[in-house]
């Protein structure tokens, strides 16, 4: 007599059929299904099928591995199904394993495949259920085992993980997995490119990582419609692959250095401590040092504003040529030390030509911190300082390019006329002259009086609280973001309405990002990434965080202004007023969000030439050649920035400094007007009186004379000019050619 069939028994007998095992596998992926959903996913045919099928799930069900429910009708796996679909899951692994599916993993090892590491990561990483993850790593698995590869990496896994994830919509847990990286192609030309450029081997080291942040910026960061508007070129957002890191520029308050040395927040940087400087070589040698931290700390520009004031006292009863000495090895060993650090970050230095009345009575601080007396003690020391700066800048530049540290010299109205620093004027003018080489900040006028400047343009001033030190030291720039113009200029098919509608859109979009970029920096500031800028002094941290500036820029006004109007924006004065309006349109808009504390917005006219690059190229691909207005060739087109007059316009002088006046006035977040000298040598004193119109008549805020230079490697000499071969010893081959591409000099082709 047979014995009675046990439970076990009747649920071995039930899965038997490779058809009911699929029934099973289904409904634990896609629970619960109606009869009529699982017979179209297994093809069934109902007419012909459906007494089999019938037969297959009342099995099934006998055997407790499913379930119908009374309302829905529909089908789904018990407890106990669950666990057999588990058990022949484990009998297949064990039947794959003579085939051992091998992994190189991101640790650098060959390690067996393990279904349960990718459910893990799916749940740490993109915080997906735990049922839906072991799913998903399941049919990962099955997928894999059909792929003959000799081995698996876990890039591989991961892209097979993503596709699938598409598969069942689930777009959200798949941006979360996203892995970031270059593929080898782009590591590749990173290499050679750097060659190309003489680069060091830790540029492509910062390259490949700044693409590796941008990227998880793009995608974790930065809310959706902001990362699409960067990246189809409505926006451009600026070193955004330090975007969530440093801040792009500092302003330094030397006074600081003087009281306590250098006191970095780390133990591990114990070997960066000085004491507060005794001398000038230390003075000298403490900045240097200041320079280096903070290069780490900061994206683009480190300005060291009223320099020769705050050195003065450090150079009393100094002889002159110990100071031009050291003067000069502070330039060297400032380039050199970069450098060797291989931080390319520009140094801007601010020169006073005279004692600002804002300082006579503040009190000077000198060796070892102490107090001794005011700056205005000081008048004679602060103009030989300026001086000897400017006498080594010239002198070092004769035998290599020096555009490190950029000069900033002020030009304010009483160094006009009076003895001491006229002799100043005319050396400052002398190096324009022959190397383009410093900055001229007009700062005769009320609202100018207590400005900074920085080389990239940055203004900064006590428009923000109203107070001077709290305005403009110990601050600096969190960002940049710029609109693409003409990009609104085409889409607006001509309507204006349509035009500041869509400038709108992206000046809120612009805003919100800077407002993440302020949020993020102040975030790493906690964790301890910033830790000079957060070190403390006199109890308070040394960036004033709270301070920095947000710049709203933009690229193409001339374009955009061709594309509305039909003429050139400096073609008469009705392309002129539309210019103005859509300037002052941005700044209205960017000065209603500094309602909020602690959001300190500005409009600025931006220097980037690789944002006008960019965007240009992008909206060539995307509207074509008859429809764009770009500068430039068709293999490199540009739009304008930095200035709202295109270099290549024909137009005199005094009309193109009088329409970049009007727009620096709308732009007080940063501008800079290069002013093109012939390549023929210049006379200092035609550049001074156009100085002294541009003080007396003018509002313009920045300015500089451009000359296009070349360095001849053989005799080691500058040329003032591009010539075909070397004016001293007739070299073709050695010749390095030099010109200010938006507002620094690089070095170009021709």
């Amino acid at each position: 007599m047979p014995r009675p069939r046990t439970p076990g028994a009747r649920v071995l007998k039930a899965v038997a059929s490779s058809l009911r095992l699929q029934v099973l596998n289904m409904l634990l992926d896609k629970s619960p299904l109606s009869y009529t959903e699982i017979m179209n996913i297994l093809r069934l045919n109902p007419s012909r099928d459906a007494g089999r099928f019938a037969y297959h799930l009342k099995s099934l069900i006998k055997a407790d591995l499913i379930e119908s429910d009374r309302e829905t009708k529909k089908y789904r796996l018990t407890d106990l199904g669950r666990m057999i679909v588990e058990v022949t899951e484990t009998i297949e692994e064990h039947t794959f394993k003579r085939r051992r599916m091998m992994v190189r993993t991101s640790r650098l090892a060959m390690e067996e495949f393990d279904r349960n590491r990718i459910a893990r990561a799916l749940v740490k990483e993109a915080k997906v259920p735990h049922d839906l993850a072991q799913k998903i790593a399941r049919e990962t698995e099955g997928r894999l085992l059909e792929v003959k590869a000799k081995y698996l990496t876990a890039p591989l896994i991961r892209e097979f993980v993503n596709a699938i994830l598409i598969e069942k919509g689930l777009e959200e847990y798949r941006h979360k997995l996203t892995r970031l990286g270059l593929p080898v192609y782009d590591v590749t030309q990173l290499i050679i490119s750097a060659g190309a450029k003489s680069s060091s081997v830790s540029a492509v080291h910062a390259s490949a990582g700044d693409s590796v942040v941008e990227e998880y910026t793009l995608l974790n960061v930065l809310p959706r419609d902001i990362a699409d508007a960067h990246l189809s070129g409505s926006l451009h957002l600026n070193n955004l692959g330090v975007w969530i890191l440093k801040p792009s520029e500092f302003v330094h308050d030397l006074r600081c250095l003087w009281k306590q040395g250098l006191q970095p927040n780390r133990p591990q940087q114990a070997f960066a401590y000085s004491p507060p400087p005794k001398s000038l070589e230390a003075a000298l040698a403490t900045i240097t040092s200041l320079l280096v931290l903070v290069g780490n700390e900061v994206s683009s520009e480190q300005l060291l504003d009223y320099f020769n004031v705050f050195l003065a006292p450090f150079t009393r009863g100094v002889e002159t040529d110990r100071i031009r000495e050291n003067l000069r090895l502070f330039v060297i060993n400032l380039n050199q030390t970069l450098a060797s650090f291989d931080l390319a970050l520009p140094i801007s230095l601010g020169l006073e030509l005279v004692v600002p009345d804002f300082l006579n009575e503040e009190k000077a601080l000198g060796p070892e911190g102490k107090i001794t007396g005011s700056y205005a003690d000081y008048s004679e020391e602060i103009v030989v300082l300026a001086s000897l700066i400017l006498d080594v800048a010239l002198e070092e530049s004769r035998t290599k390019p020096l555009f490190q540290p950029s000069l900033i010299v002020k030009l304010r109205s009483e160094a006009f006329g009076n003895k001491e620093s006229e002799p100043l004027l005319v050396l400052a003018h002398r190096l324009a002259a022959e190397r383009g080489l410093p900055f001229l900040a007009n700062l005769a006028w009320q609202k100018q009086t207590c400005a900074s400047y920085s080389a990239t343009g940055s203004r900064f001033s006590n428009d923000w609280k109203g107070d001077l030190e709290l305005d403009t030291l110990r601050t600096g720039s969190a960002d940049s973001v710029l609109v693409n113009l003409p990009r609104l200029a085409y889409e607006c098919k001509a309507k204006m309405s349509r035009f500041y509608e869509l400038l709108n859109e992206q000046l809120e979009m612009a805003l919100r990002a800077l407002e993440i970029k302020y949020q993020t920096i102040k975030l790493r500031g906690k964790e301890g990434l910033l830790p000079f800028l957060t070190h403390k002094v006199d109890g308070e941290q040394y960036a004033r965080f709270e301070n920095y500036t947000r710049i709203v820029g933009f690229v193409g006004l001339d374009e955009a202004v061709e594309c509305l109007s039909g003429r050139p924006l400096y073609s008469d004065a009705e392309s002129i007023d539309l210019a103005e309006q859509i300037v002052k349109h941005v700044n209205d808009c960017v000065k209603s969000g500094s309602r909020k504390p602690e959001s300190r917005p500005v409009t600025a006219m931006v220097s980037s030439a690789s944002a006008a690059r960019r965007l240009a190229l992008l909206d060539v691909e995307r509207y074509g050649w008859a429809k764009v207005h770009v500068k430039g060739t068709k293999e490199q087109p540009f739009y304008t920035d930095l200035v709202a007059v295109p270099a290549h316009a024909k137009i005199a002088l005094d009309q193109r400094l009088r329409i970049e006046d009007r727009m620096q006035q709308l732009a007080l977040g940063g501008h800079l007007t290069p002013i093109r000298v012939d390549d023929e040598e210049q006379e200092p004193d035609k550049l001074l009186a156009l100085s002294r119109k541009l003080v007396s008549e003018s509002k313009l805020g920045l300015y500089t004379f451009n000359r296009a230079l070349t360095y001849c490697g053989r005799c080691k000499r500058i040329a003032p000019s591009q010539p075909t071969k070397c004016p001293i010893c007739g070299s073709v081959d050695a010749l390095a050619r030099y010109n200010r591409v938006s507002a620094r000099y690089e070095a170009v082709a021709s």
